[in-house]
């Protein structure tokens, strides 16, 4: 456990951009910098960094927070795990208490993976580069693709060994349970075999007989060149085994990958994407091939902005990620067929995500890591730069250009349309039609009325399918919602509770919901003033004299009629102010905006965050005296909602009470009562309330 004088010590290090700067292309705005959200498909830059107040906030999806709590959403890793992140960026040395055994317990499972993974990697690496076999194998595998030793140290690739349980043994020697070797993917359990089943097994996999065939665990890359896959932050997910050139005759797979786990979606990642962030951003600009050494051969070739997505289809996840550093992507594959249809299928999805697409399909038998081998770095990027060409021209001279049959060219023609028209930026869509019509030498109306029709029929199609989520969503809402009852206690008439006239008795209803407009801004002043004094030498009941901060004063007029606040996190916030309102120097945003809880943390950095603050162009500061007046207006808008709500529940019911006059009687004196309540609690908000 990290002890609280190295947490403060990293807090006080962290800085925001810095931070946040690792994963989103941050751009100056203002005093301020703002990005494309990590969090959600975002288009427009709505993530905003405040470098003062050290907090970052998306104004779409309200995700953000300290540089932990951004941590600890971004790469779903715990707080220590986050503290650890920044201790080793900032180079602070990270001083630990000894665990006890409920506490070694205690640490999750996703942290034990990544160590797991880590430890894997530097095992792999070390035969690699020590074991005899790993420098006579594995070595000599790497040297006969050109892997140079520099290359070998930034990629951190290695060699697992022949015998099958080498990697189980050794880590399990080193204290590693089986249990993660297992959800790793590193290993997978197989019932003890005979030496006959054993050698059997592996003449037919065309592997040599490892003379160890009783272990449950089973290495996974056993006898592979290995590839450690990083994520963005430089955290070891997954591996990708290869077999080796002189046995590659006859094995059914190649390459072996990691199954999916709690900590890595092959859709999701991207291969080499740690490597090549910081030259995206610097060259705006990826490259996107297709395996392992493809990435490899183009780093080695002096071009370290590429990624490789690995024989999956292109998924949003990824796409998502690359665009948080670029919006301009070149896909560059082989030039045979299935080069060709893996340019295809990409470039929809990328234009629907504002992505910029040039396509480079390479001379017919090359692939990136062949061609950058056969070519220096100046020679490479020449031929890049003067044979990428935009998706238009690439479609167009694929499908529509030299076909002269009138049903396949307008096929072809609708499909580079209803590319065109995915397209979110207008601007850039007329641009593309004319480019297209131009080229095809055709009137562009006929292109324009086909591409309306395919934007009306998207749009159609999102709103059925919204509809039907919503459909869903009330659906599972009806069959798994109960509705607990109501439980009421009803003062008769407005009575003033000190230390203000401005409170006012009411309804006290716990399964009622007020407006959560008005609850989030109380909410808004606990997090930023709660600490700050508003009465000052009030007399209690019992003759004694206090003052009340913003925190107290709203928990104490609430809790006068047993009312809480509708969230549960809402009143852990409101709580933990009142408890820590009377410690020297507490201030209850920076206390809010750092909390451990990356709820919390969000919710108060969402609160804290002004558009026109991040903005940078207005600071409105309250002016003298409001403070009170705010809080005073907002307790009683409170209560004046949870009395309109229980005005339409009692109408609701009078509706439904039949010929029960007993019941009626009772429903509308409480109606006549309620009432009474709310009329005055509107008189007291129409006035200035002066206190």
């Amino acid at each position: 456990m990290i002890d609280r004088a190295t947490v403060d010590k990293i807090m006080d290090a962290a800085r925001i951009v810095d931070v946040v700067g690792e994963f989103v292309t941050l751009r100056k705005s203002g005093v301020n910098y703002k990005g494309l959200c990590p969090f959600h498909d975002d288009r427009n830059p709505s993530f905003m960094v405040s470098p003062a107040k050290n907090i970052c906030h998306c104004f779409v999806c309200g995700k953000g927070g300290t540089p932990a709590s951004f941590l600890m959403e971004h790469e779903q890793i715990t707080y220590p795990e986050a503290l650890r992140w920044l201790a080793r960026k900032y180079n602070i040395e990270i001083v630990e208490k000894e665990l006890t055994d409920e506490e070694r317990m205690a640490q999750s499972e996703r942290e034990s993976m990544f160590i797991v993974n880590e430890w894997a990697k530097d095992w792999f690496h070390n035969t690699l580069k020590n074991d005899p076999d790993g420098i006579a194998i594995g070595k000599q595998y790497f040297r006969s693709r050109g892997i140079r030793d520099d290359i070998i140290e930034k990629f951190q690739l290695g060699y697992a060994p022949q015998r099958r349980d080498a990697l189980a043994t050794a880590a399990q020697k080193a204290g590693y349970k089986a249990e993660f070797l297992v959800k790793t993917g590193l290993c997978y359990e197989r019932a003890p075999l005979s030496a006959h089943e054993g050698a059997t097994m592996d003449s037919q996999t065309k592997e040599a007989p490892s003379g160890d065939v009783g272990g449950a665990l089973v290495d996974r890359y056993r006898g592979r060149a290995i590839f450690p896959w990083f994520n963005v932050s430089g955290k070891v997910v997954a591996f990708g085994g290869r077999v080796l050139d002189s046995r590659t005759k006859g094995v059914a797979q190649k390459y072996v990958n990691s199954p999916d786990s709690d900590i890595y979606h092959k859709e999701r990642e991207l291969y080499g994407i740690y490597q090549a962030k910081k030259a995206i951003v610097k060259e705006d600009r990826v490259f996107m091939v297709e395996g392992y050494t493809d990435v490899i051969a183009m780093h080695q070739a002096g071009i370290e902005n590429v990624v490789a997505n690995s024989g999956t289809a292109l998924s949003t996840y990824q796409i998502h990620t690359l665009h948080r550093f670029t919006n301009n992507i070149t896909l560059l594959y082989d030039g045979d067929e299935a080069g060709i249809h893996a340019a295809m299928r990409g470039t929809d999805m990328l234009l629907a995500e504002g992505m910029n697409i040039k396509v480079l399909l390479l001379p017919d038998g090359d692939d990136p890591d062949s061609f950058a081998r056969k070519h220096s770095t100046e020679e490479l990027k020449k031929y890049i730069e003067e044979n990428q060409t935009d998706f238009i021209t690439f479609k167009s001279r694929l499908t529509v250009e030299n076909v002269s049959d009138p049903v396949k060219r307008s096929e072809a023609i609708s499909g580079i349309v209803k590319s065109i028209s995915v397209i979110p930026d207008q601007i850039l869509r007329s641009t593309y039609l004319t480019d297209f019509a131009h080229r095809i030498n055709m009137k562009e109306q006929p292109l324009i009325a086909a591409m309306n029709k395919f934007i009306r029929k998207d749009i159609e199609d999102k709103e059925k399918e919204r509809e039907r989520n919503l459909a869903n969503e009330e659906k599972r809402g009806d069959e798994g919602t109960e509705v607990p009852p109501t439980t009421t206690s009803t003062t008769a008439s407005p009575t003033t509770v000190s230390p203000s006239t401005a409170t006012t008795a009411t309804t006290s209803l716990t399964t009622t919901s007020p407006s959560s407009q008005v609850e989030l801004l109380l909410l808004r002043e606990i997090i930023r003033h709660g600490e700050e004094v508003i009465f000052q030498n009030v007399e209690t009941d019992d003759g004694q004299t206090v003052s009340l901060t913003v925190a107290q004063y709203i928990h104490f007029d609430l809790s006068q009629d047993g009312l809480q606040f509708t969230s549960h996190l809402h009143n852990q916030i409101l709580m933990e102010a009142v408890q820590h309102c009377d410690e020297p120097g507490f201030k209850a945003e920076a206390y809010f905006c750092t909390h451990p809880d990356v709820q919390v943390s969000q919710l108060a950095t969402r609160l804290a965050i002004d558009r026109h603050q991040l903005g940078g162009r207005f600071v409105v500061e309250p002016r003298e005296g409001s403070l009170r007046q705010r809080v005073l207006h907002l307790v009683m808008d409170y209560r004046l909602d949870i009395v309109e709500v229980r005005l339409k529940e009692i109408q609701r019911q009078l509706q439904q009470v039949g010929s029960n006059m007993e019941r009626m009687m009772q429903l509308l004196k409480e109606h006549k009562e309620t009432k009474e309540i709310r009329d005055a609690l509107a008189k007291r908000l129409g006035s200035d309330l002066v206190v």
